[in-house]
């Protein structure tokens, strides 16, 4: 089976390449600097000849609303028309838990755009909705940091470590098309500012989380359960003692 890889080069699409190619299949890890440009179009039909599966796994370069709103949609304009042409059998999307309960950040208004323009495109697919990356623990710390004080919310998460993400891409990339959504998720629920204390602590990183139901995520307020699921999502098995023990180092904030 042919399967393309849209940022094929980054952290879930790298390990998903890796993953696919061992189970025997052709995989081209596509991304700008591999030559296949979703915005621009460069390299996408020469791309998708043959291709059965797409995986889209491409992120916005830039967290600002309009940049976020205008990579989906011109990307998934551009991507879904190219599919069509080529015949693609089953596009798969990774997308965020919680995203139409978001509608407050502009990061999520842009990825619920990607989610319409795949439904309402014709083509068969899979939404896949994840929870937050463990590797993103570092990032959340910064986000929210004023002195050295973390003001984050106490909204529960359910944190997941890419290498599982990377197996359930895996996974639905080889099934029959949902033609809805697939929720995926960590082993452990546990409170955001916790989760993050517990990281920093780890680090050894000497800044205090303060527990502020009023702190934006992404720019928008979270209610207790926000960002996790409401269904039954596959789970991870990753914890996140696991997951320390072989992370790389984060950088200094």
């Amino acid at each position: 089976m042919k399967i393309v890889i849209i940022g094929g080069t980054g952290l879930i699409g790298s390990k998903t390449v890796t993953r696919l190619r061992d189970r025997g299949h052709e995989v081209i890890a596509a991304s700008p600097n591999t030559g296949v440009n979703t915005i621009t179009g460069e390299g996408l039909a020469e791309a998708l000849i043959g291709c059965d599966v797409v995986l889209d796994l491409a992120n916005s370069p830039s967290f600002a609303d309009q940049d976020v709103l205008d990579f989906f949609g011109t990307a998934g304009r551009n991507l879904l028309a190219a599919e069509k042409v080529a015949g693609v059998k089953h596009h798969v999307a990774l997308s965020v838990v919680g995203t139409e309960r978001l509608q407050e950040s502009g990061y999520f208004r842009g990825k619920l755009l990607q989610e319409k323009l795949i439904r309402e495109s014709g083509m068969p697919y899979t939404i896949v909705h994840s929870t937050q990356f463990m590797e993103f623990l570092s990032g959340i710390a910064n986000s929210g940091t004023v002195g050295q004080a973390v003001h984050l919310s106490p909204a529960f998460v359910q944190p997941i470590a890419s290498d599982d993400v990377a197996d359930a891409m895996a996974d639905i990339a080889l099934a029959a098309p949902a033609n809805g959504i697939v929720e995926i998720a960590g082993p452990e629920r546990v409170r955001l500012s916790d989760l993050v204390q517990r990281y920093l602590t780890a680090t050894k990183d000497p800044r205090t989380v303060e527990a502020d139901p009023e702190a934006k995520y992404f720019g928008a307020r979270l209610d207790t359960l926000s960002l996790v699921s409401e269904g039954n999502p596959r789970l991870g098995h990753v914890t996140f003692e696991t997951w320390f023990a072989t992370a790389p180092p984060a950088p200094a904030h």
